[in-house]
């Protein structure tokens, strides 16, 4: 998330009354979780596993819960609880905004759209020219919906991260403060679900089509000309590059990428990136001509037991 206007360190560091190591006027642009970081934006850390990858990531903000040496060109502030820390900036800077209407007074809606009976448009989002929008559709806000696209009946687009922190009283929710962004040309099968990205974008991309009860994470981005079949399930932060085929039921782990025009057949689980232009299949993936020349093989382990037996014999 990008901050309307440039604010700085000291600022920052006084709204949740924290230490800084830094210039009072650093300048801070927005605010991400470390997947989507970029120079001028704040991320977090809590935990000395992830204190390297904090500190060397784009960001040049960092909130942490420990004084360390501070790498040159950034900044931080130090904190008791960083994630709380980290909730209340994006709750300050992206509140929840209730709406009463079926299209929030602050939505844009483009020439020759259809919205039908019992679809909502939350705050501040965009859907463009000529697209149909189902009944029962949920559009939250500060998403943005491309032209000529088709949203079919109770999709919901900019659902909440599914992104918690586990403490010994339960549960901590992580704000959600990120976007979807839908492409032109893009169609959205019955009962899909879209997360928004965490604090950055979701991303599908112009001309992908997606079956119906589609699962997509938090700031997973879709490429180009995608054609997922249904049921298909992916975690967070997932890049699927250009010309993917997903079939029935493929489920992806979250962090990894899929190559440009690579093919997962039905019921795969992708474990780890897979390269581009090849086809998988089983679970975990591999090769779809290797795994089924084993999967026959298998299916001869009786005879091959039966002949051991009478060896033995």
């Amino acid at each position: 998330m990008k901050f309307e206007q440039p604010l700085t360190l000291s600022y920052i560091a006084s709204l949740i009354h924290a230490k800084y190591i830094g210039s009072d006027d650093f300048p801070v642009l927005g605010i991400n979780e470390i997947h989507k970081v970029e120079k001028g934006d704040i991320t977090f850390v809590d935990h000395p596993k992830y204190y390297d990858k904090a500190l060397h990531s784009a960001a040049t903000i960092v909130i942490i819960n420990k004084e360390v040496d501070c790498p040159e060109g950034k900044t931080l502030i130090i904190s008791d609880d960083p994630f709380r820390d980290y909730n209340f900036i994006t709750r300050h800077y992206r509140p929840f905004e209730p709406s009463m209407s079926q299209v929030h007074p602050t939505a844009k809606i483009g020439e020759g759209t259809v919205l039908m009976q019992g679809c909502v448009v939350g705050a501040h989002s965009k859907i463009g020219k000529n697209c149909i929008i189902h009944p029962g559709v949920v559009i939250y806000d500060h998403c943005e919906i491309g032209n000529d696209v088709i949203l079919h009946a109770n999709t919901v687009i900019g659902a909440d991260a599914f992104y918690f922190k586990r403490r010994p009283e339960g549960y901590d929710k992580m704000h959600t403060c990120g976007r979807v962004i839908i492409g032109d040309k893009v169609e959205i099968g019955a009962c899909s679900t879209i997360d928004k990205g965490v604090s950055g974008d979701t991303v599908v991309g112009s001309g992908t089509k997606l079956d119906n009860h589609i699962h997509i994470g938090h700031d997973t981005v879709v490429g180009r000309n995608c054609l997922f079949a249904a049921h298909v399930g992916i975690a967070g932060v997932v890049t699927i590059e250009d010309d993917v085929i997903l079939w029935g039921q493929v489920g992806v782990q979250k962090d990894l990428t899929i190559g440009k025009g690579a093919v997962v057949l039905g019921q795969s689980g992708v474990g780890k990136s897979l390269e581009p232009g090849k086809t998988y299949f089983g679970s975990p993936t591999s090769d779809a001509r290797a795994k089924m020349k084993e999967l026959a093989l298998m299916k001869r382990l009786p005879e091959v037991f039966e002949f051991l037996d009478k060896q033995d014999d």
